[in-house]
């Protein structure tokens, strides 16, 4: 398999999946985006239990979240988002128009980006070039795409350039390590 692959194909049905729900938003009743999301927080609860559930050292998991969390913290990444959707909401808001595309763009940006399933999806991606974590997750976001984009407009489009930038980079720095720790052992 080809390392990025799963970010290609994640980026790909947020992308279609905000289109989706631009074009069809006003048909999709609010119920009906309601059950959606629900049923998706419920899937990614049993899928994350399952996982977790599965791990032989669950002390490894903790750590790696902590060690998001603090990573997250020391570079600002929440500050950096915020001032980003922003910048975006200046650059594209109309005379009368309430600011959406921020609130769009951070609230699925954050959605997709942050979470086991992209942080182990793009390690499992990047050393053993396995997209079944992110495959999930590229379902998961493209229907989650398409019930914000009816909901909160077109800003859900540009989270796909988070998901290129966070996932992209994680695989990249797996992938690197990879090749490095395999370098060191022939």
């Amino acid at each position: 398999m080809i390392p990025g692959l799963g970010t290609a194909l994640n980026m790909g049905t947020v992308l279609a999946g905000a289109a989706i729900g631009l074009t069809l938003g006003r048909v999709i009743p609010a119920s009906l985006q309601r059950t959606i999301r629900a049923g998706l927080g419920l899937f990614v609860a049993v899928y994350g239990i399952q996982m977790t559930l599965r791990t032989r050292n669950p002390l490894i998991l903790l750590i790696s979240v902590l060690v998001g969390i603090v990573i997250g913290e020391l570079l600002h990444l929440d500050d950096g988002m915020q001032a980003l959707g922003r910048w975006a909401e200046r650059r594209t808001r109309r005379d009368g128009e309430p600011g959406r595309v921020s609130l769009a763009f951070v609230t699925t940006s954050l959605l997709f980006c942050v979470g086991p399933l992209t942080i182990l999806g793009s390690f499992l991606d990047g050393t053993r070039g396995d997209v079944t974590v992110l495959a999930i997750k590229a379902v998961l976001d493209g229907f989650s795409s398409i019930v914000f984009a009816a909901t909160l407009g077109w800003g859900v489009i540009l989270s796909a350039i988070s998901v290129l930038v966070v996932q992209g980079s994680l695989t990249l720095i797996a992938f690197l390590v990879h090749a490095g720790l395999s370098e060191l052992e022939t």
